[in-house]
């Protein structure tokens, strides 16, 4: 296995399997042939931060190897984007944030799992799009305020809305191959829109709905989608259906739906025209964001540049002074778990085993080097009495009393000895015999690019069945599965996950089950009860370096823990106004063996907590009582200030503890503030003048110049404009403010450059986030002056959907004076 080899293992543990699926299957398919929201935007991010990396390598000159297509990986695109070669550092960083926008997409499906216009169902075109736009506006927000984390939950939630168009709709039957533009830009209007008294459907042939959509719908291009319901069949007269199991309207005249969630959907043999669209259309929105935010705040909000954590990278002189902090890092650490801080901290680290006991007893350990650990440190803590052997692969071996042997170097502090192993011959099995009956620690860790990430998640049945993010404990007793996806090798295999507590006294191996794609599912019959860990073990065929397979395993760093008690909460919106109060519902309960205790009683302490220290009220503690089923609800309130910004993400926990033994669980409900937007128009651009002495002779284009004015202007209502970039071309940028005649504030740039580039884009932002871009071109041999402009000229202002736009004769006038006044 080479040190080049990054693989991240992206660990869920769920409570169950999930049952039907009822739209763009959020996370995981198990037919193997399916999109599901998961593929859908990690391939729309793959292929959009590896063209803002080569964007940027080429404006500086530098080369850019990759090939952007789907055998995209987040390895490849890292490795690529990074300007010194690569490092592994931004790169699992990389993996977990796309982690969090999947989470966040598959979120949507049980917290409006009922909501029509989160899913541009029953015809909600105008409703859905405003989801869209409200939530674009807040992650723009977010990303201007530095909120990377919060941006990405809300973008996550965003897409989910926008994928979900295009199989729910009737864009793709319409023969449409391109995204709808106007679902991203709300100054356009939506049009062609099916009536609510016009007929859309007819009825299925048996199971066969190829062909249920009306002729005129489609001779016409009229754009409808197909009405849920799962309580009731009502629908308007003549109308389309979504179609499934729990869709009761399509039971209904006309019977049948037009869904393309799936492969076996009514219209399944579009799914993958679909999925397709809904990469391209999530790949034009991240585009918007990212002319709004810049390459590198886009970068950094996909997760793939430089954080305020506190990191280290081993290389060079650096690496000296790494030993130094790495006592005060470490400590750090433990203060910032789940945090990213966490994240970018723990790369420096794996762990291969670590294992406590108590009581101690003597024990022997055994352990896997593989080719990309680097810096391997045994870490032994116990009593002075404790005693060890540590025998390597090549039949070696190295007691205790040895400082200085043929397998490491070790030294001693208190009651903690640190083994460091040579460099060489490390590679293979190694096993640690310790000997002592006090209690005692047992940790091996090193540097390397082989990594996991793990996250709780639960399966949720109904309407849109699946898995989402569970942040809380588990509970003790109950069944867990472990859904695995391997990233960033074809050539790594799982052989193994075991669950084992900390102390090592009980093991549970998991059954694999390999679903294509790098995924895995892995089902255990019980969970032990307290702490425990997750162990991975895989072989590597790397022919390149070595003939055989080589093996390796990895540990999760931090220790899981089960609880007796559960913490639900019943959220029914998680995007929240500025200057609004929510209400947040929770359950909790007393559980055995994973499922709650009807004749259980007691008294719970809560504990209801907020990152931003928002106004907050919630019961002290709560009872249940005899014949309440084990069950006890209460409510939390959330007042949001009216100063909060839009795109300030906000984490509520809820903690439930049991004061009689300690026992602890919680439940976190993740919210994003937006407000209404009011500013949906792009900035306006209009070309004032281009001069220029350029020639035809491109010998000489270093010695000349040309220059290219234009003014961009926002409206009399609109926010202003905040910023004017250099999106294509090289040349230098001034821009100043004058007031146009209607009180507007008017923007005017003046770019200028050599004859060897002959063309120059700008865009524009305005202080909501609305882009618009301009074009400017140098006409050779062609001297033009603002009296010579003609009055209305556009130039190229452009946005998705390829919008022009155009300033009245008076205020080009006032601009034209400005200039020559100046």
């Amino acid at each position: 296995m080479t040190a080049r080899l990054t693989v991240t293992l992206l660990m869920a543990v769920s409570l169950s399997l999930p049952g039907l699926i009822h739209s763009f299957q959020p996370l995981f398919t198990f037919d193997g042939k399916s999109s599901t929201h998961l593929h859908i935007t990690q391939r729309a991010v793959l292929w959009k931060t590896a063209e803002v990396c080569r964007d940027i390598a080429a404006s500086e000159g530098r080369d850019f190897s990759l090939t952007i297509d789907d055998s995209l990986s987040a390895d490849s695109v890292q490795r690529a984007c990074s300007s010194t070669g690569g490092s592994f550092l931004s790169s699992l960083r990389y993996r977990a944030s796309i982690a969090e926008m999947c989470f966040s997409n598959a979120k949507v499906d049980v917290v409006f799992a009922l909501s029509e216009k989160h899913h541009f169902d029953s015809e909600t075109f105008q409703k859905g799009r405003d989801i869209i736009t409200s939530g674009v506006a807040a992650v723009k927000s977010s990303v201007k305020s530095d909120n990377f984390v919060a941006g990405r939950w809300i973008l996550g939630q965003v897409c989910h809305t926008l994928q979900d168009f295009y199989s729910h709709s009737n864009w793709v039957e319409l023969g449409n191959t391109a995204p709808y533009g106007a679902l991203i830009t709300p100054d356009q209007p939506l049009e062609n829109l099916a009536g609510l008294s016009v007929p859309t459907c007819r009825n299925c042939k048996g199971q066969n709905c190829a062909d249920n959509i009306l002729p005129d719908v489609l001779q016409q291009g009229l754009l409808t989608s197909g009405y849920f319901n799962v309580f009731s069949s009502e629908k308007p007269q003549g109308k389309c259906s979504h179609g499934s199991f729990f869709d009761k309207t399509s039971n209904r005249d006309p019977v049948g739906g037009i869904n393309k969630d799936d492969v076996g959907s009514s219209h399944g043999s579009l799914h993958h025209t679909a999925a397709d669209l809904a990469v391209n259309a999530t790949m034009e929105l991240l585009e918007d964001i990212r002319l709004a935010v810049g390459d590198q705040n886009f970068l950094q909000l996909m997760g793939l540049s430089q954080s305020s954590a506190l990191c280290f990278i081993t290389k060079g002189s650096m690496s000296d002074d790494i030993a130094t902090v790495k006592s005060v890092a470490f400590g750090f650490i433990d203060s910032k778990r789940g945090t990213e801080q966490e994240l970018c901290l723990s790369e420096l680290q794996v762990t291969v085993l670590q294992v406590v006991k108590i009581p101690g007893k003597p024990d022997n350990f055994t352990f896997t080097v593989d080719g990309s650990l680097k810096d391997i440190t045994v870490y032994i803590t116990g009593a002075s009495s404790l005693t060890f052997k540590l025998s390597g692969p090549t039949g070696l071996s190295q007691s205790s009393s040895e400082t200085g042997g043929p397998l490491a170097s070790s030294t001693a502090k208190g009651n903690l000895r640190r083994l460091s192993l040579n460099a060489d011959n490390q590679t293979g099995s190694w096993q640690i015999t310790v000997n002592s009956n006090s209690p005692y620690s047992v940790k091996v860790a090193g540097q390397s690019s082989v990594n996991f990430l793990y996250n709780l998640v639960e399966a949720h049945e109904g309407v849109h069945a699946d898995f989402s993010l569970k942040e809380g404990r588990p509970l003790s007793g109950s069944n867990v599965s472990l859904m695995i996806s391997v990233t960033g090798s074809d050539i790594v295999k799982v052989t193994g996950v075991t669950l084992f507590s900390s102390s090592g006294s009980t093991e549970v191996d998991g059954s694999l089950q390999a679903l294509g794609g790098g995924n895995f599912f892995v089902t255990f019959t019980g969970i032990p009860a307290g702490e425990f860990v997750v162990l991975l073990k895989g072989e590597d065929s790397n022919s390149a370096t070595r003939s055989t397979t080589t093996s390796f395993q990895r540990q999760a760093s931090t220790r899981i823990k089960t609880s007796s008690i559960s913490v639900t909460t019943q959220v029914t919106n998680i995007n929240v106004e500025p200057g609004s109060t929510i209400s947040i519902p929770f359950t909790v309960a007393a559980t055995s063996n994973g499922v709650v205790n009807d004749s259980a009683t007691g008294t719970f302490t809560l504990r209801a907590i907020n990152d931003r220290s928002y106004a907050s009220t919630s019961p002290s503690t709560v009872t249940v009582a005899a014949g309440s089923g084990g069950a006890a609800s209460g409510t939390v309130t959330l007042t949001v200030p009216s100063s909060a910004a839009s795109g300030t993400g906000v984490t509520l926990s809820i903690e439930a503890e049991n004061t009689a033994d300690g026992d602890i669980n919680y439940a976190v409900v993740r919210f994003s503030v937006t407000a209404k937007v009011t500013d949906f128009s792009r900035p306006v651009c209009q070309e004032v003048r281009t001069t220029s002495n350029c020639s035809s002779s491109v010998s000489s284009c270093s010695s000349s110049q040309w220059e290219f004015v234009a003014s961009f202007t926002d409206g009399v209502n609109g926010t202003g404009i905040e910023n004017v970039n250099i999106r294509k071309g090289n040349g230098t940028l001034s821009r100043k403010t004058t007031a146009g005649e209607g009180g507007e504030e008017i923007t005017v740039v003046t770019f200028s450059t050599s004859c060897c580039k002959q063309t120059v884009e700008l865009t524009a932002i305005d202080k909501v986030g609305n882009v618009a871009t301009c074009v400017g071109q140098v006409r050779v041999k062609e001297m033009t002056t603002a009296a010579r402009a003609p009055a209305n000229r556009i130039v190229a202002n452009t946005a998705a959907g390829g919008h022009t736009w155009s300033l009245s004769y008076r205020l080009w006038i006032i601009v034209a004076v400005s200039l020559l006044w100046n």
